[in-house]
């Protein structure tokens, strides 16, 4: 009795012991995930910007990376994919790991813009990412050649229509916010110039200065003008630029204009990135975009801070792609596949 008593108590020990190995084999991989939830970040962090190096997007994502960087006390190294109107660089996002370790510097075009012009598009805009907040706002500075003879959007429009078909005007890109920018002065303003599309900001406001170009609505302006390079017309925007406040804002030229309403720029993570994770990067943007330092740089690239929630990012986002699903239609630019 004694043995089969001893053997007994020697199987519930064995089964209980299995039991138990089993409970914490399962629940290791909860433990690892809360243990890098917690411990993160312990490596850099990589920030894709969909646009070349040298244009107002790299600049700005460069600032973020940095300005980030310093609130959570990491690394953030920026990484360009340019191509496919931004969609190159969204799409990495889109398919990286929810974990933290890569983030994408948003144009909120290829959230608004890009779904009406692609049939399919590799992600879904909404399903896809995480937003993590709103970055700024664009004020783009129409600037024409120097020596084109002009010097506001009255003397634009008043040469264009003796010349029709004759001016060009340059652009970031197929697509891109300079070129859906001119093709609404032009439809307003009753007048027809040539679009020629540039691989980035840079290489356009080098086609200005260059005179391959006559016309440019672009960031990149603002610093031109400010060379006395270039010559400012009006500030694409509501509101005048803080660097050149003696060029009048759209509103001020008497070319009354619909306009985006939402952010030019956000903050997004791969959808399924942890919670903790989101809300610990979303709180170290708003503390960054805080800072009078980052806004006054930011300024100098024509991106006004506007720091936004990831709700209220994507209110702006639904506003904005409503708005263009009527507009780009109206000025010919159509879905292709």
């Amino acid at each position: 009795m004694n043995l089969q008593l001893k053997e007994r108590t020697r199987t519930m020990t064995l089964s209980i012991s299995r039991r138990h190995a089993t409970a914490l084999l399962l629940a290791l991989p909860a433990t690892r995930l809360t243990f890098a939830q917690e411990n993160w970040p312990s490596r850099p962090i990589k920030l894709v910007v969909p646009y070349p190096p040298g244009g107002n997007s790299d600049n700005l994502g460069r600032i973020v990376a940095e300005r980030v960087a310093a609130q959570l006390n990491a690394t953030i190294i920026v990484d360009n994919k340019p191509g496919g109107t931004t969609q190159i660089g969204t799409e990495l996002v889109a398919r990286a790991a929810p974990d933290g370790y890569t983030l994408l510097l948003g144009a909120i075009t290829a959230f608004t813009v890009l779904p009406h012009l692609r049939k399919k598009l590799p992600f879904d805009p909404k399903r896809s990412f995480e937003p993590l907040g709103a970055i700024a706002d664009y004020v783009a500075v129409a600037a024409a050649r120097k020596d084109l003879g002009v010097a506001t959007l009255t003397d634009l429009v008043r040469v264009a229509k003796a010349n029709p078909g004759k001016l060009t005007y340059g652009s970031a890109g197929l697509s891109s916010f300079g070129h859906i920018a001119g093709e609404i002065i032009k439809r307003d303003a009753g007048i027809d110039m040539l679009h020629v599309p540039f691989k980035g900001s840079a290489d356009a406001a080098a086609a200005l200065t260059g005179g391959q170009i006559d016309f440019l609505i672009d960031g990149t302006t603002v610093q031109l003008a400010k060379g006395a390079r270039a010559v400012a017309l009006f500030a694409f925007s509501d509101k005048r630029h803080p660097e050149l406040p003696n060029v009048p804002s759209l509103p001020e030229t008497g070319l009354q204009v619909k306009r985006p309403t939402g952010a030019s720029w956000g903050l997004f993570a791969p959808a399924g990135t942890p919670k903790a994770i989101a809300d610990k990067l979303a709180k170290a943007l708003e503390r960054a975009l805080a800072e009078p330092d980052t806004q006054a740089r930011m300024q100098r690239i024509s991106a006004l801070p506007a720091w936004g929630s990831p709700a209220e990012l994507m209110r702006g986002v639904d506003n904005d792609f409503r708005f263009y699903g009527e507009l780009l239609p109206a000025i010919g630019l159509n879905a292709e596949d």
